[in-house]
């Protein structure tokens, strides 16, 4: 596959190129030098500093130019959310955060789809075109979160309509294997749990205005992650009792960001606050029993628990649907038992 990099150094430039190299036809450049002849690219990886305006103006003119490249991979140094949002807002169809993997890299380069990815070729750019307007309004939300900035409640519900057309044209599986194909971490959970949530709405056969809170809510509720850092968010392995206590504080913190703005409903705000609580009052952060948990947050919570069992991180293989529901349904006095039964459907069959 011919690969074209970009970096804003001659160090980065070497490093990715060594990477690259026994695999691929690489090309190269230097951001903000001469620009070389161009041509037949299938890939661009960019390795930049995407907290200085230069870079980020260069970069948008460096994409305006190659728009026709379909696999644009960027490696992200810096941890903190503001850079991940950046990258996507500049049209990253995947990010890589840390010290450079070169499997990981490799992997994204990778011509052949996964083996749970959509066969048919019109159904799966429609998904991954789907899938990227999500995350592109899922970056800008964190972005505006992360920078204080006013958050563009309308283009996120606008994602959320194109998911829930998505999910009715081509079904829920399709859309769990472009997800898990394409992106990666916080934004990858946000895009599953809204397909799940949809679907799981769709086939109660809950009325359209229902559907809408529910899209709404998934593509909010995590939206509090946004003020944890990233190597607390996707820590390999056990979080301490610290780390635990800071991933906790997203629920309340998401409520916060959102609740003077006139543009998200009371349920839409009270999911994104209890998306965490359980029926027997052991969840968090208030507590909350049975008779206090509106249905639109039951739902949620089951759709966020099942899309993260069923996630794919580097760290962890994702579990098959049929182990996830097994664990939905061992989950007794915390779940409404007549909900996950209602959910088997979605979760095995869709």
């Amino acid at each position: 596959m011919p690969v074209h990099v970009v970096a804003d150094s001659s160090a980065k430039l070497a490093g990715v190129r060594t990477v690259l190299e026994r695999r691929h036809a690489v090309t190269s450049e230097l951001l903000g030098g001469l620009s070389p002849q161009r041509s037949k690219i299938s890939a661009l990886v960019v390795k930049a500093d995407l907290r200085t305006v230069e870079s980020i103006c260069t970069l948008k003119k460096l994409f305006a130019d190659l728009s026709r490249v379909r696999k644009r991979i960027f490696l992200i140094d810096d941890t903190a959310h503001l850079s991940v949002s950046q990258a996507y807002a500049l049209g990253a169809t995947s990010v890589l955060v840390g010290p450079l993997n070169q499997a990981k890299l490799l992997a994204e380069l990778s011509e052949h789809a996964t083996p749970d990815a959509p066969s048919d070729p019109v159904d799966l750019l429609d998904a991954q075109a789907t899938a990227s307007a999500g995350e592109i309004a899922l970056a800008s939300m964190f972005s505006a979160i992360a920078s204080g900035t006013r958050i563009d409640v309308a283009s996120v519900k606008d994602a959320g309509a194109r998911i829930a057309a998505c999910i009715e044209e081509y079904g829920l599986s399709k859309w769990l294997a472009t997800v898990r194909s394409h992106h990666e971490g916080t934004y990858q959970h946000c895009l599953l749990v809204t397909g799940v949530a949809i679907d799981f709405g769709l086939n109660l056969g809950v009325p359209k205005g229902d559907i809408e809170r529910l899209y709404t809510a998934a593509m909010f509720h995590d939206i509090g992650k946004a003020k944890i850092p990233l190597e607390v968010l996707d820590k390999p392995g056990r979080l301490d009792e610290q780390e635990r206590k800071l991933i906790e504080t997203h629920p309340v913190a998401g409520y916060d960001a959102l609740k003077d703005n006139k543009g998200i409903s009371a349920e839409v705000l009270d999911a994104v606050r209890h998306h965490h609580e359980f029926l027997d009052g052991s969840g968090y952060p208030d507590a909350l029993c049975a008779e206090s948990i509106p249905d639109i947050v039951r739902m949620l919570t089951v759709s966020d628990i099942f899309s993260a069992l069923i996630e794919k991180r580097t760290y962890k293989q994702p579990m098959t649907r049929q182990a996830a529901f097994d664990i939905l349904c061992g989950m007794n006095g915390k779940l409404e038992k007549p909900l996950v039964g209602a959910f088997k459907e979605v979760a095995l069959t869709r």
